[in-house]
């Protein structure tokens, strides 16, 4: 089975920085998309950031000059730099990614486990 593995969360002041990972690990024939959610309390996810093979990305409108997300193929991994963090980046962000596991099939929408971010002075 697929497994995504995040990293990075934790308690930042305004204006910090943050780097967080996500490796998936498994049986992967190909890996057609990463990204980032995020879910805030009493709020609905939203998606953040997101990358595909190929390499394009698309950013919220609320993170775009702030956050940078970027992959390193030969690990299957995402990343998702956080510069100029706000108290409204407050949130459990989850890494997401859509996985092919064979070549005849189709793929499919893995998450992982969520990691906190907190902004806060």
């Amino acid at each position: 089975q697929v497994q995504l593995v995040e990293s990075g969360g934790g308690l930042v002041q305004p204006g910090g920085s943050l780097r967080l990972s996500c490796a998936a690990s498994g049986s992967i024939f190909s890996v057609y998309a990463m990204g980032w959610y995020r879910q805030a309390p009493g709020k609905q996810r939203e998606l953040v950031a997101a990358i595909t093979s190929g390499g394009s990305t698309n950013y919220a409108d609320s993170v775009k000059g702030r956050f940078t997300i970027s992959k390193n193929n030969a690990k299957n991994t995402v990343y998702l730099q956080m510069n100029s963090l706000k108290p409204e980046d407050t949130a459990v962000y989850y890494c997401n990614a859509d996985i092919l596991r064979d070549s005849v099939g189709v793929p499919h929408d893995y998450w992982g486990q969520g990691t906190q971010v907190t902004v806060s002075s």
